[in-house]
């Protein structure tokens, strides 16, 4: 039976050690909370670190530990201080999560810790391809584990993966200032299925994918050597029916049966019943903008002075990562604002802050979110933000404001909320004023809609969703006309080469027998494909042409010596065994220095772009310009182009990364066919991976073998997944021996 792995730094259990004996506790909260539907015992396994360094663990407690995991569903990886301290405390916390959250100031490049992170993942990774059945599905969750997928994939190619990231995905501008982008976006490519949590941070990822490894993008689905990945948001709920009952007890209490803070919060509120009480909930950490909130506050009672006495700030820090520098100057500058407001503004009856640094339990949680009238949350740059969902969930009578962050992922399905900019305190004491006056009526009107959204998409439905697409992305084989040329289908293909009396091969050069490059000049071929060439144009009874968009004097230069036939610049010309090139087509040029100007108009404006001039051909090459940007001029240019050429018989081909103007009657199919009218063949063979070799894969005859190079919509009957398997399929070929 197969089973789901889920990875996380931190297993969703936290273990006592006490008189010699192992306690594992479940945790609360959180991704332990979200996972919980997916993690079922005997159904999955949880792997992840314990929280016990390798030093921290007593020797003779190390099986009673593993036994005490695996009743939770869990296996451990063990990890030294000096990994923690590497891995955890530096790369992922002094390098990912304050550039991820744009803080780059507070950003470290430090190689030793890149190189703990990386080996910490390979860590993760083993232990997964140890664990893993064939038909497995594993989630990877956040950014301490970015490299896991692609090292997994490597080792058990066949397996399901997908990846969740819980914070931000910084812009391309950022992201790029990381010395290791390119291979954490690897190994993010390794999933099938990679999830956000807003559309924003789906976006950043994919123009990064374009432009660092210029990888091709159709929509969300980004196509690589054999399979695709797919990019999706999906907003990370909360445990809903969790928080909304626990304030419907909390309703119903007798008096008597509080809790301390609820009763000092009943005491405030009876003398003061006109007050308002604002809450502010956050781990202690610089991207929550705890400072600047206080900043505001300040503002806020200095620009409404009537407000003094009035209202009262709560503000609920829970420690964080204390052994970040950044983190401990933070709690000390929040301490200082604290202490320098209360002590300017207070009077005998009234402290403005009410400050606490520690963590509360989840009964305390509901009296502060049911007690406070205003939830005021406002991070300068935040993944999701459940807070904010769980305040609205707990208002169940639908009063409440809710002011938060537009920063905030979990803005985009909270718009009801009074949405502010972080750094405009301006914006924000307006905004706190607004909260005050609402009136109930106003309230209820934006807290129903929020309260519905939430119960609908909880965080139940929310894992529930993220595993469906992942299995129906595994699943899918993509609409594709073309079936995957198998090692059954290659066998019954050597089978027709063997008893063929007669064959003739149709090989595209670009992206089919070699890869692309940024310099169109430098896809020189390289001697292992001099050799499987040679050995193909040697064969008895077996034609090889190479079928290119490339100009004449650039293959015959490469191939110089070569006995070779070539077909160029799709098929105005021709060269047959090594011969000078002669024209296959009636064609004129005369059209070119009317063209050439506007092609040279688009390179003045698009950096990176060049004109390559053929004999009888332009082409406008842009693989070299920003992705989108060259995107868009291709787009801009195709529309110029259709209307200068509408009465001249020349035609637009779009290939990769290129726009070339040719005359209308030429092609390769029209040229294929050509060779195969001069004399009867019963083995026919074209492969190629752009859309000018669609030409042959619709024209040649129906009996023929016509391969796609690359997963896509295709008239070719198979397809292959890359120039290394294209080179294998070739090399079987050369191989041949008649009576084999």
């Amino acid at each position: 039976m197969s089973k789901t792995i889920i990875l996380s730094n931190r297993l969703p259990v936290q273990l006592r050690i006490s008189e010699g004996r192992i306690e594992a506790i479940p945790s609360v909260g959180g991704l332990a909370t979200g996972m919980k539907s997916v993690h079922q015992d005997g159904e999955s396994l949880w792997i992840g670190w314990s929280g016990l360094t390798r030093e921290e663990t007593p020797g003779d407690l190390e099986g009673d530990i593993d036994k005490a995991l695996a009743g939770h569903g869990c296996l451990k990886v063990s990890l030294s201080r000096e990994e923690v301290d590497g891995f955890y405390f530096g790369f992922s916390n002094r390098t990912l999560w304050p550039l991820f959250h744009y803080f780059m100031e507070y950003s470290e490049f430090e190689l030793a810790n890149w190189e703990v992170y990386e080996a910490v993942n390979r860590k993760f990774a083993d232990a997964v391809v140890e664990e893993a059945g064939e038909e497995d599905v594993v989630w990877v969750h956040d950014y301490q584990l970015l490299l896991v997928p692609e090292m997994v994939r490597q080792q058990r190619p066949g397996l399901s993966i997908g990846f969740f990231l819980h914070i931000p995905f910084p812009s391309f501008e950022i992201f790029r200032t990381l010395p290791w982008r390119k291979e954490i976006l690897r190994g993010l490519l390794g999933a099938d299925l990679i999830g956000f949590h807003t559309y924003d941070y789906e976006r950043h990822f994919l123009s990064s994918v374009r432009r660092l490894l210029g990888l091709e993008v159709n929509f969300n689905e980004i196509h690589l050597e054999g399979r695709v990945a797919k990019v999706d948001s999906f907003p990370m709920g909360i445990d809903y029916k969790k928080f909304r009952e626990a304030a419907l007890r909390h309703a119903a209490m007798e008096e008597g049966e509080e809790s301390d803070l609820q009763r000092r919060l009943n005491l405030h509120k009876a003398s003061t019943p006109e007050a308002k009480f604002f809450l502010s909930i956050d781990r202690l950490d610089y991207t929550k903008g705890i400072a600047k909130r206080l900043k505001a506050f300040e503002y806020f009672l200095q620009k409404y002075p009537h407000y003094r006495e009035k209202v009262r700030l709560i503000i609920l820090a829970v420690p964080s990562r204390s052994k970040v520098p950044q983190y401990r100057r933070l709690k000390k500058e929040i301490d200082e604002l604290v202490g320098r407001i209360n002590g300017e503004l207070s009077t005998v009856s009234w402290t403005p802050i009410w400050y606490f640094y520690r963590s509360l339990e989840f009964e305390n949680l509901i009296d502060l979110y049911t007690s406070c009238d205003i939830a005021w949350l406002t991070p300068i740059r935040d993944g999701m933000n459940l807070v904010a969902k769980e305040y609205i969930a707990t208002r169940t009578d639908q009063s409440g404001v809710l002011i938060l962050s537009e920063m905030a992922g979990a803005a985009n399905e909270l718009h009801e909320a009074l949405l502010i900019n972080p750094n405009n305190f301006e914006q924000i004491a307006q905004a706190l004023d607004q909260a005050i006056n609402m009136p109930p009526e106003e309230q209820a009107a934006r807290n129903a809609p929020m309260q519905k959204r939430l119960e609908r998409y909880d965080v139940e439905k929310w894992a529930q969703d993220f595993m469906d697409s992942l299995l129906a992305q595994k699943k899918q084989d993509a609409p594709y006309v073309a079936s995957k040329l198998t090692l059954d289908h290659i066998d019954t293909l050597m089978g027709q080469y063997r008893k063929a009396k007669s064959r003739i091969l149709f090989l595209d050069y670009d992206g089919t027998l070699a890869g692309f490059k940024n310099d169109p000049t430098k896809v020189v071929p390289d001697p292992a494909l001099m050799e499987l060439l040679d050995a193909l144009n040697r064969q008895e009874h077996t034609e090889v042409f190479l079928i290119s968009g490339r100009d004449k004097e650039t293959l015959g230069r490469w191939f110089e010596g070569k006995n070779f036939s070539m077909i160029v610049e799709h098929g105005v010309w021709i060269s047959e065994n090594g011969k000078e090139f002669q024209l296959l087509e009636n064609v004129k040029n005369d059209w070119m220095p009317k063209i050439r100007p506007v092609l040279e108009s688009f390179v003045d404006r698009t950096p990176g772009s060049f004109i390559e001039d053929k004999n009888y051909s332009l082409a406008w090459h842009y693989r070299n310009t920003d992705p989108d940007f060259g995107q868009k001029r291709a787009s801009e240019l195709n529309t110029v182009l259709t209307s200068l050429i509408a009465n001249d018989d020349l035609s637009v081909l779009n290939g990769n990364k290129v726009v070339e103007i040719k005359s209308s009657n030429v092609n390769k199919g029209r040229a294929a066919m050509r060779m195969i009218a001069r004399r009867p063949y019963d083995f026919i063979f074209a492969i190629g991976d752009d859309w000018t070799d669609e030409f042959m894969f619709q024209e040649l005859p129906r009996e023929a073998v016509t391969v796609k190079v690359g997963r896509m919509k295709t008239q070719a009957r198979y397809y292959l997944e890359g120039i290394g398997a294209v080179r294998e399929l070739l090399r079987h070929f050369a191989d041949f021996e008649a009576g084999k």
